[in-house]
């Protein structure tokens, strides 16, 4: 699949993003381990999360559909075998989340996923969980990954070399299933969707600016879940709302936890007009509608200390960057090169192709704005890098063309839809389409 794309003006208007994507994987699995009956609404039926749920329902869980976003799921009879491997598709939290539940089964399991998910490094959570107790076999530490069944899980106090919440969520999960203390040590604040979950469950656990804590061996309890709408989806109309003219745009019921927030407060140090309306609590998770308005950006030097509150939104802010005035320098965002591509070099190579000056460092960039041309671009099969370009297409010189789109079902099922709703000419063409290319 591809995507060509118009230079758009955007209509005003206020628009609803699926619901978030992290919070969904957590509701499902927890859910899936919980004592009694868990209702989700807002789910998110992309691609990643569906992986989630038929990974669940092949280890016994009853989970019913029963719309589109509501998934009822009745737990308490633990997990069971699975009849082979398991499926994880694109999704790196699925297979890091479901490493750590595996790790404390009676049974053994396998995980695997797709070409691009199968080069994606997973030492980082076999080496605290093995440490844990837990057999993991991989090729060179990357998919698949060989979960041996049976073993005795121990507590551990763990600091993680990197920031990253799915590594410290997969620890937490294992924790759940082992004996004594499970303590994590970030290095910076990481998205806290399953410390805020295990506690609506009625988990004790703890956290601090810098650690959490949770005694281990301790079981779930089921409940109402109400997934918000996924920021990291949001970001997208955020941006393309920021750089059109004339424009005001409201994104109903927003998740905006503040381990997430770290986009909106790059994108207003940039100068963006963007305000926070209606302020509310999902659960434990704070939500809002968040109001856009045209703006102009001009350069910073984004700071590293911001880069764990907006890992996700790198590639959307690399077009920022494009749009504003003078330079924007990014550092500390060597994680980007493990992602679903090479999310710096895949960026800098699109950006350059769009006539934008890139200089590219090891663990960042430094972005010159200028003027957004036109042409055909490669996603590498990046969802978060496909929508990245199809928003900055809507200020190019002609059309741009976006190549191998189809991983955006994964995170934002009716994207396209969603900016024609503004007005913006978008059109996804399967490869074999004749005369597609602009």
């Amino acid at each position: 699949m591809h995507y060509v794309v118009e230079p758009s003006a955007l209509a005003s208007g206020a628009v609803t993003i699926p619901g978030d994507k992290s919070i969904s994987h957590r509701a499902l699995i927890l859910g899936g381990i919980a004592n009694g009956l868990t209702e989700i609404s807002g789910f998110l039926p992309g691609e990643d999360c569906l992986a989630t749920l038929a990974a669940l329902k092949s280890m016994g869980v009853h989970i019913d559909r029963t719309g589109d976003t509501r998934v009822s799921i009745e737990g308490g009879d633990g997990l069971r075998a699975p009849p082979g491997p398991m499926d994880m598709g694109n999704s790196g939290t699925a297979m890091r989340l479901f490493a750590g539940l595996l790790s404390g089964q009676s049974f053994s399991s396998e995980l695997i996923g797709d070409a691009s998910l199968s080069q994606r490094p997973m030492t980082r959570i076999i080496e605290p969980l093995t440490s844990m107790g837990a057999q993991i076999d991989s090729s060179d530490g990357k998919p698949p990954l060989l979960i041996s069944g049976d073993r005795t899980l121990s507590g551990i106090a763990y600091q993680l070399p990197v920031a990253s919440a799915q590594v410290k969520s997969a620890i937490l999960l294992a924790g759940l299933f082992a004996d004594g203390e499970v303590t994590v040590i970030e290095p910076a604040t990481t998205r806290d969707h399953t410390e805020r979950m295990l506690r609506t469950m009625g988990v004790d656990i703890r956290s601090g600016e810098t650690q959490i804590v949770m005694p281990g061996g301790q079981s779930l309890t089921g409940t109402e879940v109400n997934v918000p709408a996924d920021l990291s989806s949001a970001a997208f109309i955020i941006l393309a709302t920021i750089i059109a003219t004339d424009c005001e745009v409201m994104l109903v019921g927003v998740g905006v936890n503040p381990t997430r927030t770290g986009v909106i407060d790059i994108l207003r140090d940039m100068g963006a007009d963007i305000s926070l309306d209606n302020v509310r609590l999902f659960g434990e998770e704070p939500v809002a509608d968040i109001v856009v308005r045209s703006s102009e950006l001009h350069g910073i030097e984004v700071d590293p200390a911001t880069v764990s509150l907006a890992i996700d939104e790198f590639p959307l802010l690399f077009i920022a960057a494009a749009m504003a005035a003078g330079k924007t320098s990014f550092t500390g965002i060597g994680e980007l090169r493990v992602k679903e591509s090479d999310r710096i070099a895949t960026m800098a190579e699109g950006l350059r192709v769009l006539g934008i000056e890139v200089d590219e460092t090891p663990d960042g960039a430094v972005v010159h704005g200028g003027v957004i041309s036109g042409g055909s671009v490669k996603s590498h099969g990046d969802h978060r890098v496909a929508m990245s370009f199809a928003v900055a297409a809507t200020r190019a010189g002609w059309p741009v063309r976006i190549e191998d789109t189809a991983a955006v079902d994964t995170s934002f099922p009716g994207f396209v839809q969603c900016l024609r709703s503004l007005g913006v000419g978008i059109n996804s063409f399967s490869d074999d389409d004749i005369g597609a290319a602009p």
